[in-house]
């Protein structure tokens, strides 16, 4: 898996197609053909990433959002987005 940190910064990468349904995303790589499907926490940190680039403030709104301890939050969510960057669903920045 890529490395990535809270500092990392990712978007969307620019081959991307997003549709969401009930919740959920369905990410397509154009490029590549690769379908990523993301379930209703996995949306929200796609939301989030979008919004907020920087991972430490992806993490620290899931934190207020969500009732997991922190740790877990950090955990899954660098978990998800290395997986992203992997899939160049993502491109992670300085």
């Amino acid at each position: 898996m890529t490395e990535v940190s809270l500092q990392t910064t990712v978007r969307a990468s620019d081959d991307v197609v997003v549709r969401e349904l009930d919740g959920e995303a369905v990410l397509l790589n154009l490029e590549s053909g690769m379908y990523f499907g993301l379930d209703p926490v996995g949306t929200r940190v796609w939301q989030l990433i979008d919004q907020h680039h920087r991972l430490s403030a992806v993490v620290s709104a899931m934190c207020e959002e969500f009732d997991a301890p922190p740790e877990t939050i950090e955990r899954d969510v660098l978990r998800l987005v290395s997986e992203l960057v992997e899939k160049r669903i993502v491109v992670a920045g300085p």
